[in-house]
């Protein structure tokens, strides 16, 4: 199994998962259709499905203009507010495509449809992926549209924080940076942190992209996954976690440079030195 990261649009990605044994082809989030389809034909492969994330149009606006172009072509998603749908898919669900296997997970609260998709391939040693959409981000987590911190918690520790800790994570955006700064604001000891946000620097200038990561490394230093973590709780002021949470999305909203914005909860740790821009 590979997949192919295609950035398009501002900051979106879409991806291609490609069965390389068959020769099949599934789409994430393919909202640039035409672009798709270049890659599709220099590939030599074939599409039959797509997996739509949430109904956005940065993620689903390509589906009715594929189901043009490929008779036969599957669209699954999890809200009927996808553009294109053939197949609305539920909790667990399992969809096969030749060895390629993928299980739907609901995360609703960024939309109250929104879907990941936990793939795998049969008789096959590399690690699995998960496609996250706009749920969770490489150092971050999608904005509550249509949600609560409680759906969002029980989607970051029960959902998609019991998968397989070598399960790489593919994100919908090319938020990396920023989110790093903001975890930085939040744990700015965290050494890890520190190693990253200078890495995914480096792949900015390059023009590069910081996906994917793996759920080990997003237990490292995404704030998200690291509600019960003292500094985090100190810098929210909490100690609950779905509280934690609760606040550092809303710190996260309103984020600018620590040098231009600075929680109340982070001023001391500013007088000493510890914040970094």
């Amino acid at each position: 199994m590979k997949v192919k990261v295609v950035s398009i649009l501002e900051d979106n990605y879409m991806y291609l998962i490609i069965d390389e044994q068959n020769r099949g082809a599934v789409a994430v989030d393919p909202a640039v259709p035409h672009r798709l389809l270049q890659i599709v034909n220099r590939e030599g492969v074939s599409l039959v499905a797509v997996l739509t994330t949430h109904h956005h149009w940065d993620h689903a606006r390509g589906n009715e203009d594929l189901l043009k172009e490929i008779p036969g072509l599957r669209v699954y998603g999890g809200d009927d507010r996808i553009k294109g749908l053939t197949d609305k898919v539920t909790n667990c669900q399992e969809l096969k495509f030749n060895s390629i296997n993928v299980r739907c997970l609901f995360t609703p609260c960024h939309t109250a449809g929104h879907m990941c998709y936990f793939v795998w391939e049969d008789d096959c040693t590399d690690s699995p992926a998960v496609f996250t959409g706009d749920t969770l981000f490489i150092g971050g987590c999608g904005k509550f549209f249509e949600g609560t911190a409680e759906q969002m918690h029980h989607n970051l520790t029960k959902v998609l924080g019991t998968l397989p800790e070598d399960t790489k994570v593919f994100c919908g955006h090319e938020y990396t940076k920023r989110n790093l700064k903001f975890a930085l604001m939040v744990e700015p000891e965290n050494q890890k942190v520190k190693e990253m946000l200078s890495w995914a620097k480096a792949r900015d200038d390059d023009d590069k992209p910081t996906v994917p990561s793996t759920l080990l490394e997003e237990f490292e230093y995404n704030p998200f996954l690291r509600l019960s973590n003292e500094a985090v709780q100190k810098f929210t002021g909490k100690t609950d976690p779905i509280e934690v949470l609760r606040v550092l999305r809303k710190e996260k909203d309103n984020f600018k440079k620590p040098k231009d914005r600075v929680p109340a909860h982070a001023m001391m740790a500013l007088e000493w030195g510890l914040l970094q821009s």
